[in-house]
């Protein structure tokens, strides 16, 4: 049977269970609200779970990298796109786990059979997106919960990042979804350690940089036609930037997370540091992302520009610019690219 009459199958016999509630086993309202579900609020949707999922999928960098933190790498069905190798600690976890380079249509992902989709950024469940496995509204009809990370909430079911709440991109909104996730999921000790230790780690950084000169960062991606595209103050970056003890250059752009602009604007701009963009691979580490330094540096309109003339244009993945379990590497690092001297490098 193929991926593709499977999935229908399975729509069909869930939608049957669905009406036919006596028939599946269980009396009206019991599934949605058993004794043991749990419910939680994600971008303006309750997220009802009659007990904890055991048929994960994790899309993208930062929901792969939050499953195996909750320590549920042995419900996951399947994981999709990451944007660069997976942090240290995860490693042995995720070669464990079923990988697949690209997202998956909704029929390859209803194929896996799972009752929860985890997803890194908002763009999975768009109506526009190109690669779309449906809004959230047409999986749960399936009996499948998701979850968005909550800084990227879009203003509408099946929207991408239209109307992102500036207010929403902010570290409280990460430690609130792990707090949720690990209630869902039926680990909320282990969601609680999580936090308590990214948020240690976060404000021993906040300690150490202090009253520090804070210099101002771009984070750039240079493009094949010769444009750049920037992080915009929607972009996660923005807040492990002002944590790490600096100030997002584009900070002020607040249209999309991913602004373009042209080389014009960076010069005008004239940010003390900027660090690159690499993306999308599973192997990818920052050594990856020279190529992409070397592109500006040797771009002779850049000659005179700050970061250039000192030396100060820093390799840096996509990856770490992500609201997910990696904010405390990301600020960490990003404090030492901008204050070597409080960090003894």
């Amino acid at each position: 049977m193929t991926p593709s009459v499977f999935a229908r199958l399975r729509g069909v016999a869930l939608i049957a269970c669905a009406t036919v509630i006596a028939g599946c086993g269980a009396q009206p309202g019991q599934a949605a609200n058993g004794a043991n579900a749990v419910t939680r609020a994600n971008c303006g949707i309750d997220v009802i779970v009659p007990e904890s999922p055991q048929r994960i999928y994790a899309a993208y960098q930062p929901a792969i990298e939050i499953a195996h933190a909750l320590g549920v790498t042995d419900r996951l069905v399947g994981t999709a796109f990451l944007d660069s190798t997976v942090l240290p600690e995860y490693q042995d976890a995720q070669a464990k786990s079923v990988y697949v380079e690209k997202l998956p249509s909704r029929d390859e992902l209803l194929a896996q059979n799972p009752d929860f989709v985890l997803s890194g950024f908002n763009g999975v469940f768009a109506k526009s997106a190109q690669q779309s496995v449906g809004t959230r509204a047409s999986l749960n009809s399936l009996g499948v919960r998701t979850w968005v990370l909550s800084p990227l909430c879009p203003s509408a079911d099946g929207l991408a990042d239209e109307a992102i709440d500036p207010k929403t991109v902010r570290f409280d909104n990460v430690y609130a979804d792990l707090r949720d996730l690990g209630a869902l999921w039926g680990v909320p000790d282990r969601a609680d350690d999580v936090v308590a230790q990214l948020s240690a780690r976060i404000e021993r950084v906040r300690a150490t940089v202090g009253t520090a000169q804070r210099p101002r960062v771009a984070v750039v991606t240079p493009k094949d036609d010769g444009s750049y595209q920037v992080a915009g103050g929607l972009d996660f970056i923005t807040q492990i930037i002002e944590a790490a003890g600096g100030v997002n250059a584009f900070a002020d752009l607040t249209v999309r997370r991913n602004v373009p602009i042209g080389a014009e604007e960076l010069i005008a701009r004239d940010p003390d540091i900027i660090l690159t963009s690499q993306c999308c691979d599973a192997s990818f580490t920052r050594a990856d992302a020279q190529p992409q330094v070397d592109r500006i540096v040797g771009n002779p309109a850049f000659a005179n520009s700050t970061a250039v003339r000192t030396g100060k244009v820093h390799p840096f993945l996509f990856a770490d610019r992500a609201a997910g379990v990696r904010i405390a590497h990301a600020t960490e690092l990003v404090a030492e690219l901008i204050h070597p001297d409080l960090f003894g490098r």
